[in-house]
């Protein structure tokens, strides 16, 4: 992916996420309408989808830049998150409802041509023979194309297909502590012992297990994480070193905990066989042999203890890390006053390769596609817009960077004047 698709990058559009919602909601509801922050977007087949903090879900036609739909189905609805479904181009919302007191989750996928269309009446609910109860839960796995749902009031673990949303098989909870779901693989995790914890390791297509063990724990300190990514079993106990086990051949590799601090964040890039990891707003590249591989220049994210897939995004092909960052701006006094900027970095070199940043001269509100004089949608300045960003998305397709703000608006940048790159 060349570094010229980020390069020149300018504000394009701004979407309003409470545009209209009064209409959709009764009075009983109108928390749903006071502005709250953008917590996750998603983009997919030229519709993008912005969730606010407060449950409302919005969802947009780039081919129009109109609002086409609100995914609340009913006005009790309040949605908790959502995810585009590749398998079969839908958009799964997961919900609660006043009418249930908030008590249960509820999962409903809609095809993304009825969203286009605002007929969501098309939409169908998914997993509704099982019951979500608190603290039950709901997981979705994109890469494996499965989803782990926990009923808690049977106390067992299932696993279904989200391709047609069948039920493929099921793990019993008992003495369960945690499943982590990699490429391929489940780790079961069970209650821990004093010195030791019991693992068991599953192939995701089928539930059937591969690996049983036991892996020691030094007594009485904390396990901080345990994480399994293909044959490679990650385990970090607080103030000791981290330990990466290979659980095929039983090597043990150990990072010293003065060189590896506890990370707040952890994502595995499978494809390059590497984890990224961030502390104290920096982010590293480590190896499954404990050696750090990048440390990134100009690349400080502005939130100092919430990282999350929605706070960055990660090419598909691992090769660019895009964020939502702090940058520095000079005032006439000489005070020095932070602002945040949208930086894009080579994950192997640590190089920044281009920004959208506030204090820029050249970043502008392009003009209208068509050549007429309006300015879009945007009412704001590039620099209104990069303040307060609570969510970012990178659109590969089309070459756009989606910014939501606290105050449930989405920008658009570009560089393409709307020209869209497809993949061959």
């Amino acid at each position: 992916m060349a570094p010229e698709r980020f390069r020149g990058m300018q504000l394009q559009e701004e979407f309003d996420a409470y545009d209209g919602c009064d209409a959709l909601l009764s009075a009983k509801q109108k928390f749903l309408t006071e502005r709250s922050r953008i917590i996750e977007i998603v983009a997919a087949k030229d519709i993008i989808f912005a969730l606010s903090r407060s449950g409302l879900c919005a969802a947009f036609d780039r081919v129009t830049n109109k609002r086409v739909a609100f995914l609340n189905s009913s006005p009790d609805e309040v949605i908790r998150s959502m995810l585009y479904n590749k398998y079969n181009d839908s958009l799964i919302t997961v919900s609660l409802y006043s009418s249930d007191s908030y008590r249960s989750l509820n999962c409903r996928a809609t095809p993304l041509e009825c969203v286009r269309r605002n007929e969501l009446d098309a939409g169908f609910p998914i997993f509704e023979s099982e019951s979500l109860k608190w603290p039950g839960f709901v997981e979705f796995d994109s890469v494996n194309g499965k989803a782990l749902i926990y009923a808690a009031q049977e106390g067992i673990y299932k696993v279904f297909d989200l391709a047609n949303y069948s039920f493929l098989y099921s793990i019993q909870a008992a003495n369960v502590h945690d499943i982590k779901i990699s490429q391929g693989f489940m780790l079961v995790i069970y209650d821990r012992m004093p010195s030791y914890v019991s693992l068991k390791i599953l192939s995701i297509a089928d539930g059937k297990p591969i690996k049983s063990f036991k892996h020691s724990l030094q007594p009485n300190k904390r396990v901080v994480f345990m994480e399994h990514f293909n044959e490679k079993l990650l385990v970090k106990q607080e103030g000791e070193n981290i330990q990466i086990l290979d659980v095929r051949s039983s090597e043990l590799i150990e990072i010293s905990a003065t060189k590896f601090v506890n990370p707040q964040a952890l994502v595995v890039l499978y494809g390059r066989n590497l984890f990224l990891i961030s502390r104290n707003r920096t982010a590293t590249v480590w190896n499954f042999q404990g050696e750090l591989v990048t440390s990134f220049e100009d690349h400080l994210l502005w939130h100092d203890n919430v990282w999350s897939a929605n706070d960055i995004y990660i090419t598909k092909d691992e090769g660019r890390i895009i964020s939502y960052c702090k940058s520095e701006a000079v005032e006439d006094d000489g005070t020095v006053t932070p602002i945040g900027s949208i930086n894009m970095s080579d994950i192997m070199t640590g190089k920044c390769i281009a920004k959208i940043a506030a204090n820029n001269p050249t970043i502008s509100i392009a003009p209208c596609r068509n050549g007429c004089n309006k300015r879009s949608s945007v009412s704001c300045t590039p620099p209104e817009a990069l303040k307060d960003v609570t969510a970012v998305f990178y659109d590969e397709d089309r070459n756009e960077i989606y910014t939501g703000n606290k105050h449930g608006l989405l920008h658009l940048w570009s560089n393409s004047s709307g020209f869209i790159f497809r993949k061959l």
